[in-house]
């Protein structure tokens, strides 16, 4: 969900609200990180600056070996019959780098690593969701996710020529307890969304969003905020 240079130019132009977060993300990103691209630290991994935030190769050999890893482990899963509800816990219990209490996973299930993804108690997971967690991705107890939801932690260059160079990075991402995001959502690197909120189907959120609130579009903005009504 990168910005192409027409849409940074209208950013730059019109001060549009709805493109700064993002945009402002990716452009500190790619200043901060722009010197370790062209002098790889020789004391880091490319596991170690992914994780840092930094520019990194994803055809690294170690990361090649997790990916395979987590692929193995997602096919056995969404391999299984609906009934065989302790191997598939165990496979998610493998495959996530913790989870607690009980939780639910639908199949299909897809992530690019696994064992970057944290989460509280009473997690569910709906149909054919994705997490691409080249960066920790943290829940909180009680996060629905609805059919489809996609989430993001991955983002490239903004330059082709460093694009070119098979250069990426990624931010984490946190999701506090009690968040419900609707089905077909998709959330961007580096986004926060605070504890009790609820994102609307569709819904393409580039920003942090605040407790307590209900918010949705592209980008997703805030509708309302929570009030005593809505615990009828």
């Amino acid at each position: 969900m990168l910005l192409m240079e027409a849409d940074m130019n209208r950013y730059l132009a019109t001060g549009a609200r709805a493109l700064e977060p993002i945009a402002v993300r990716e452009f500190e990103q790619l200043e901060a990180t722009n010197d370790s691209m062209n002098q790889p630290s020789p004391e880091k991994s490319m596991r170690e600056r992914m994780l840092a935030g930094e520019l990194y190769i994803a055809f690294d050999p170690e990361l090649s070996e997790m990916r395979l890893r987590a692929e193995r482990l997602t096919h056995r899963f969404n391999a299984l019959p609906p009934d065989a509800l302790q191997q598939r816990k165990f496979l998610i219990q493998d495959l996530f780098g913790s989870i607690q209490g009980n939780f639910e996973v639908k199949s299909p299930f897809h992530c690019d690593y696994g064992c970057h993804i944290l989460a509280g108690e009473r997690l569910f997971i709906n149909y054919d969701c994705v997490i691409i967690d080249c960066n920790f991705v943290r829940f909180g107890d009680r996060v629905l996710l609805g059919p489809k939801v996609q989430i993001y932690t991955a983002g490239h260059p903004l330059e082709p020529t460093q694009r070119k160079g098979d250069w990426e990075f990624a931010l984490p991402i946190e999701i506090g307890d009690d968040v419900w995001i609707g089905g077909g959502a998709i959330v961007c690197p580096g986004v926060k969304i605070g504890a009790g909120t609820t994102i609307g189907a569709g819904s393409v959120v580039t920003r942090d969003l605040p407790p307590r609130v209900v918010a949705a579009g592209n980008p997703c903005r805030i509708i309302r905020k929570l009030d005593k009504n809505d615990r009828k």
